[in-house]
């Protein structure tokens, strides 16, 4: 029983709301609502603020969310190894990204060898992405670089360098590279705090004291893209996201070495998770693939 109220709680929590949660669970609202009611009558303690249609968790439920994580991320391990003993013909994965480019090919790698699996995707910066694998929200992360965090396993994925990108009125447009002084006083268009190529750019800039215009922050690399092609600035871009566009063009920066690492990354206390695993050895296969020389590591368990 008290199993059952638990999920219960952790759905509404999980999904803002009890209409979501039933719907989620394929039970009826008013069950789901008996069940939840019924665990903080029975321990004596509010659990959501209820304010009209508005729910949201209260300290104590706050608290209780992080334990029934915790509890839903082992009841997906158990799924996990019970259907490897079947060579993986169900589960699920969720993997928390920084963008779709390495993402896709990941997935379209693991799906060939298993098409069963579900997988679903978040897109953000690595500081969000980070954030999911923390909360119990993904299971994988593909990240560019972080700070150490011993609950976090990472994998080097691949390394790329960051160019400029401008449209064809700007100047740089004909050249086939710029040196990184050049950059003094260009108008910007960047990512905003939390993104690793606004963090590498900025990193740049500060050792070799050049200063830029920064004119506006967006939250996406398609705003970005849009901004600079009308004009009001110049961006940055790890190469490999570049994608041709008749009025934009990506230039090399020729005499300072920009990069962004990017890595596979997992809890650590998931580290036997077979499914997790699995993914992992594909993926990284994958980005292995497109770097000659490099030598393919490891999980140690």
């Amino acid at each position: 029983m008290l199993t059952t109220a638990l999920r219960s709680f952790h759905a509404v929590a999980r999904y803002g709301g009890f209409s979501a949660a039933a719907r989620a669970l394929n039970i009826s609202q008013p069950t789901l609502s008996t069940q939840v009611k019924g665990l903080e009558t029975r321990y004596d303690v509010e659990l959501f603020s209820r304010i009209g249609r508005d729910v949201r968790l209260t300290p104590a439920g706050q608290e209780l969310y992080q334990t029934t994580m915790r509890l839903h991320q082992s009841e997906a391990e158990a799924e996990d190894l019970l259907n490897s003993f079947k060579g993986f013909h169900s589960g699920s994965l969720r993997i928390a990204a920084v963008g779709p480019f390495h993402a896709t090919d990941m997935i379209v790698a693991f799906k060939s060898r298993h098409p069963k699996i579900d997988i679903s995707v978040q897109f953000g910066n690595s500081q969000r992405s980070f954030e999911r694998l923390l909360t119990y929200e993904a299971d994988v992360g593909l990240i560019a670089e972080v700070n150490a965090d011993p609950r976090v396993i990472t994998l080097p994925y691949s390394s790329h360098s960051v160019v400029v990108f401008v449209n064809a009125q700007h100047p740089f447009f004909e050249r086939d590279y710029i040196s990184f002084h050049e950059l003094q006083g260009q108008k910007v268009i960047q990512r905003e705090v939390g993104s690793t190529t606004r963090t590498a750019m900025e990193q740049a800039l500060e050792a070799y004291n050049v200063s830029i215009d920064v004119v506006l922050d967006i939250g996406s690399r398609e705003g970005i893209w849009k901004a600079v092609e009308q004009g009001l600035g110049i961006g940055f871009v790890a190469d490999f996201e570049f994608v041709p566009h008749k009025n934009l063009r990506a230039i090399p920066i020729k005499d300072v070495t920009i990069s962004t690492q990017y890595f596979l990354a997992f809890l650590e206390e998931r580290k036997n998770s077979h499914l997790i695993r699995a993914f992992c050895d594909v993926a990284q296969k994958e980005g292995y693939s497109q770097m000659p020389g490099a030598e393919l590591p490891s999980i140690r368990v």
